[in-house]
């Protein structure tokens, strides 16, 4: 009989935290919340954003980090392992994995974008750009699909790096200094904005409740928080469970995702610290998208004094944080590789090295040779379509089927949960609310999922 190789682990508590904080922080983190902070009110807002967090991203975190513990599985084979004779539930542990593969269709690419800006700001070739000189740049790297091409396999081989190394050695050690990093540079980044002349009124815009916003539009604020606490957190295609699945029961699982989303939190506010005092300094529209990040943000690091190394420093910070996700989301995928194929770690990592970049090449191509191919209506293109797989389809639909795994006698069950996620020492799950957990939040999400297709093919 063949011996069962034992499950790699993480060394420490922090590593596992900031790991999953990791892969939580994001893009969105930096270019949609404060965008959509300050349409609906600054401070309200984010009120109301944190309310959503704690009775939405909370519960199905825990759940997402229990599946993982109680299995020692990636979500592949998670469910089987915890239910195998409940066998429609398996099919969607196979759905999260190629989630997480189109994910990185689509991250990849734009993780390239980043670390394209970081040479170029470094070197200083925005010196001297304005607004349209920055947009045209901009234009320029899309319609190259040959550079594009190049440094999006190069953001599939810097976040591969350390996964080949080792769970301990490699993604724990670096993505724990990279975080540590970004966390640094976050904070000098928002303190030189604060500081600028005219910054103040950035953030009085930014923090000062202004609930006048949300009285023509309240409901449509309340949708905005409410996708925002969900899809920040990156539930849904277990690239959370799987670490959850590297740690012991010392400690409770409501308490470790307090301690995720907290920091996941912080990255959000204090990117908005970064964006509007700077915005207001100079007379800048903060606008949502990429559009914030590749042609507002450089056009206003070129006013600034020292510009070029503040921007740097910028594009090292969200560097950090698209990389974060990357090394995250691809030691799920290499757990797949090694639990079910029974491959080593780095032949696992060469192959999907090579897979992962072939199929990141129609994004690269959709911003060019593929423009005309608008699946979603006009403007959109391959990136969109695979977002949309993504974050309003696997990512809603998986949480769904977690909470419901997790709360009905038909799937893992409460009581099975329960004991899991109260493993340990900390904050206890709060099992009086079971009502709540087992009908009303999947309604939520059901909701919320019936929106995400609504905005698109109805409205």
């Amino acid at each position: 009989m063949k011996e069962t190789k034992a499950r790699e682990t993480l060394a420490s508590r922090l590593g596992f935290i900031l790991l999953s904080a990791g892969c939580a922080i994001g893009l969105g983190n930096v270019w949609r919340f404060p965008f959509i902070t300050g349409r609906y009110g600054g401070a309200a807002f984010v009120l109301i954003y944190i309310l959503f967090l704690i009775i939405l991203g909370l519960p199905v975190m825990v759940m997402e980090l229990a599946i993982g513990r109680a299995s020692k599985k990636n979500i592949g084979l998670a469910l089987d392992t915890l239910t195998p004779a409940k066998k429609p539930w398996h099919v969607y542990g196979k759905l999260a994995i190629i989630g997480n593969y189109t994910l990185m269709m689509f991250y990849t690419t734009i993780t390239g974008w980043l670390l394209s800006y970081l040479l170029h700001m470094a070197k200083g070739d925005f010196s001297g750009l304005d607004a349209a000189g920055v947009g045209a740049f901009f234009g320029g790297m899309l319609e190259n699909p040959v550079s594009m091409t190049m440094w999006m396999i190069l953001a599939v081989i810097i976040g591969f790096v350390p996964v080949a190394i080792g769970l301990q050695s490699g993604v724990e050690k670096i993505t724990k200094y990279m975080m540590i990093g970004l966390l640094g540079l976050m904070l000098i980044l928002a303190g030189n904005s604060i500081l600028l002349k005219g910054g103040a009124e950035g953030l009085k815009f930014y923090l000062i409740p202004d609930f006048s916003k949300l009285s023509g539009n309240f409901f449509e604020a309340v949708y905005a928080a409410m996708g925002q606490a969900f899809f920040t957190l990156s539930l849904g295609i277990g690239s959370i469970a799987i670490f959850g699945s590297y740690i012991d029961k010392k400690h409770r699982l409501t308490g470790e995702a307090v301690r995720i989303i907290s920091l996941d939190t912080f990255v959000a506010l204090c990117s908005g610290l970064i964006i509007f005092p700077a915005a207001f300094a100079f007379g800048v529209q903060p606008d949502a998208g990429p559009s914030l990040i590749f042609i507002t943000l450089p056009n206003i690091f070129n006013q600034m004094a020292g510009g070029r190394f503040w921007g740097t420093l910028f594009f090292l910070f969200m560097s950090f944080a698209a990389l974060s996700t990357l090394i995250a989301v691809f030691e799920n995928i290499i757990s797949f590789w090694i639990d079910t194929k029974g491959v080593s770690r780095k032949k696992a990592t060469l192959i999907n090295v090579l897979a992962i970049s072939l199929l990141s090449i129609p994004c690269v191509l959709g911003f060019n040779i593929l423009s005309g191919f608008q699946p979603l209506g006009p403007g959109t293109g391959v990136l969109e379509l695979e977002d949309f797989v993504v974050s309003s389809t696997l990512l809603p639909l998986g949480s769904l089927i977690f909470t419901l795994y997790c709360t009905w006698k038909y799937g893992w069950g409460w009581d099975k949960f329960i004991d899991e996620a109260d493993s340990g020492d900390g904050l206890k799950f709060p099992s009086a609310l079971r009502f709540y957990f087992q009908y009303i939040l999947p309604a939520i999400i059901l909701g919320i999922f019936i929106k995400g297709y609504w905005d698109i093919f109805v409205k």
